[in-house]
């Protein structure tokens, strides 16, 4: 049975504890995604990351291998979380579905101080996926667009799909919690 997963990013600690705020895993376009997976047979989870303001690597992996990910799997990841699937599938030699990762974030700028990127890019990682895209917006922030470079010299041959006016990808620079754009590349 195909599957998928679908991870949030780091939220700031105030708009995560703000009693009005969607949880993280049912915020921006991630509900809709996971519906139009759900929809096409394809049991799609979005699980809630410990901390995520302050994100612990071994913490949030430990939640993410909850979860049975094999070569029928799709991984989806937006910021934080598409840093981590990067993380992730370059320390475990896995071979997975289809990889998208919108407004990846690595950390380049070293802001974080748990250590949470503290690994080396696997350049091979494209090869163990039926299909490994990067989202990204055009009027990101800086660190985003700097991580998307990064990784494209890195996997040179991937579709990067550069889009306009979409922000971080978060539902007030979207406007929308529809997301199109990735439904297509996963179809």
């Amino acid at each position: 049975m195909k599957t998928a997963i679908i991870l949030h990013g780091m939220p700031s600690k105030d708009g995560y504890e703000n009693p009005v705020r969607d949880a993280q895993s049912n915020s921006h376009w991630l509900p809709w995604i996971q519906q139009q997976l759900l929809t096409k047979g394809i049991l799609a989870q979005t699980p809630e990351l410990p901390e995520p303001y302050m994100p612990v690597y071994e913490s949030w992996k430990k939640e993410f291998e909850r979860f049975d990910v094999n070569d029928e799997t799709i991984l989806i990841g937006h910021s934080c979380g598409a840093g981590f699937l990067v993380r992730w599938l370059s320390e475990n030699k896995v071979k997975v579905g289809k990889v998208v990762l919108v407004a990846p974030w690595i950390d380049v700028e070293h802001e974080l101080k748990t250590g949470f990127f503290d690994f080396e890019i696997d350049p091979l990682l494209p090869s163990r996926t039926k299909l490994l895209a990067i989202i990204s917006s055009l009027n990101d922030d800086k660190a985003m667009l700097v991580t998307t470079k990064l990784l494209a010299e890195y996997w040179s041959e991937q579709q990067i799909t550069y889009m306009e006016n979409m922000g971080h990808f978060c539902l007030e620079d979207m406007n929308t919690r529809e997301f199109p754009e990735l439904l297509r590349i996963l179809s």
